[in-house]
């Protein structure tokens, strides 16, 4: 094969509880990578300067913007999308609330919802709204959802949601 002058960087990490090996760019975005080479469509491209968490994902466990994140950042680690939420075919509590408790509109600013929202019950299983709106601050919702998105959220603190 031809050399094409582009540097590559082997990137191995954890997707979901499943190991990729890609080759990536050194400025390519985790975004790209996670959307364009495997196929994980949950994360959104939206505001590219970290303000309105659409791209949200975790990275071993932290929400991370991975619209501005070098994809070589996530190497050993691991990355949890929205597609990785549920569980043999359940959806996660935190997916069912959002359902049951109206937490979404056009769904876009949801799968970062829900997975800052995770972080948020990891750390403090019984937020009252005011954690949640504290801690949720750094994701947008352009359909004003915002009522029914901490009370999805307080709801599984609350154990209302199995």
């Amino acid at each position: 094969m031809a050399d094409t002058g582009r540097q590559t960087l082997p990137l191995s990490f954890n997707v979901n509880g499943s190991r990729y090996d890609v080759e990536v760019e050194p400025h390519e975005l985790l975004l790209d990578v996670i959307r364009k080479r495997l196929g994980l469509t949950g994360a959104k491209r939206s505001c590219d300067v970290q303000v309105c968490g659409a791209c949200t994902v975790l990275l071993n466990g932290r929400p991370v913007s991975s619209c501005t994140l070098p994809a070589f950042e996530a190497r050993d680690k691991d990355v949890l999308t929205i597609e990785g939420m549920a569980r043999d075919g359940k959806l996660h509590p935190i997916q069912e609330a959002f359902i049951e408790y109206g937490g979404f509109q056009c769904g876009f600013c949801t799968p970062g919802m829900i997975l800052t929202a995770k972080t948020l019950l990891d750390e403090n299983p019984n937020p009252t709204e005011e954690d949640v709106i504290e801690y949720m601050n750094g994701n947008i919702c352009r359909c004003t959802g915002y009522k029914k998105i901490v009370e999805s959220i307080v709801a599984v603190g609350k154990g209302e949601v199995s």
